[in-house]
């Protein structure tokens, strides 16, 4: 496979497109993608009372791949000027990242998706030094590499409801689910996905019904990749690099899950794609100033999810399943 990177594409994402055929649809998608912060996407990102972030926590092979979210008041995120966001409070206490943004140089890719609108935008960079260019010492800043906004495929509409100022923070840390975690999981209608290739991180979302992640075992997940804009980012990182982090939010408690480990993705016969994902590790999270959001309004886009399979219980070394925090995380469920 030839490393060179074409357009916004690295070599993972044309072999994927091109095992698909999309490659000239992603070739006319990809038009969209460049390297500045436009006024209307500066204006977006400052509404905005989250973002997503993903990156590695530490260089070279060994290092995890995680997303976390990070919660403010809208400007916390912001552009400044066409080619930097500066991001103030940084990320809780106990995440898994929080080394990583303060080192200068590091590869992330972001999120800020708006739950009220179905609108989202990406952008991907690196980290700058802590205060460069007005950012708090608290927070850090990215240089703009690459952005670009999806279509609003598969979001659920949500209001926000409450911010909460208190929590305990970190509650859990393990290798593999809880019963309390399997269901949340099984639950949720949205998580974001971070994967890397090269010197480049992307977040992206996932979204469906609940139930279109599968909870295979403790320490297995399986969800179907439904069609979406045709640039394949995500599945062409993980054709590269098979790191990957998720973030299922609770979006009723601000509870969070992050999950590290390995994915993988499966091609049918009859033209389907399934991503099956080995945990690693994993960290459950209560913490101050997480955002309450409303019950949601499904996406019309959301395919018809199958019958569940049965789980298969607990894997050699699993993590005891007591309840893991005061507040239990319950996923986004049905109402």
């Amino acid at each position: 496979m030839v490393s060179a990177v074409v357009g916004p594409y690295r070599p993972g994402a044309r072999a994927v497109q091109d095992r698909v055929g999309v490659r000239e649809l992603a070739d006319h998608v990809g038009r969209s993608v460049g390297p500045g912060i436009r006024e209307v996407a500066a204006a977006f990102l400052g509404l905005q009372p989250h973002l997503v972030l993903g990156a590695a926590d530490a260089p070279g092979p060994e290092g995890r791949v995680w997303a976390s979210l990070l919660t403010g008041p809208p400007g916390f995120a912001r552009a400044v000027g066409p080619d930097r966001m500066i991001v103030d409070g940084g990320l809780p206490e106990g995440d898994p990242l929080a080394g990583a943004v303060g080192v200068a140089g590091t590869p992330v890719g972001t999120l800020a998706l708006d739950p009220r609108t179905r609108r989202r935008m990406r952008l991907d960079g690196r980290i700058r030094p802590r205060g460069e260019g007005g950012a708090r010492a608290d927070g850090f800043s990215v240089s703009a590499e690459r952005v670009f906004s999806n279509c609003p495929k598969y979001l659920q509409k949500r209001q926000p409801v409450a911010l909460e100022p208190v929590g305990p923070g970190v509650r859990w840390r393990g290798s593999a689910l809880t019963p309390e975690l399997r269901a949340a999981v099984s639950a949720a209608d949205t998580f974001f996905i971070a994967t890397t290739a090269g010197d480049t991180v992307e977040a992206s979302h996932r979204g469906g019904n609940p139930g279109f992640v599968r909870v295979l075992s403790d320490t297995e997940l399986a969800w179907p990749d439904y069609p979406g804009n045709a640039m394949f980012l995500t599945l062409g990182n993980l054709a590269e690099d098979p790191r990957a982090g998720l973030l299922f939010p609770d979006w009723e408690t601000g509870a969070t899950l992050q999950l590290s480990g390995l994915a993988r993705t499966e091609y049918g016969a009859d033209g389907t794609r399934t991503v099956r994902f080995r945990i690693g590790a994993a960290v459950a999270a209560l913490h101050p100033g997480r955002l309450r959001w409303s019950p949601p309004e499904y996406s019309p886009a959301n395919p018809p999810v199958p019958p569940p399979v049965p789980v298969s219980g607990p894997v050699p070394g699993s993590a005891p399943s007591a309840d893991p925090g005061t507040e239990p995380h319950r996923g986004s469920t049905t109402r």
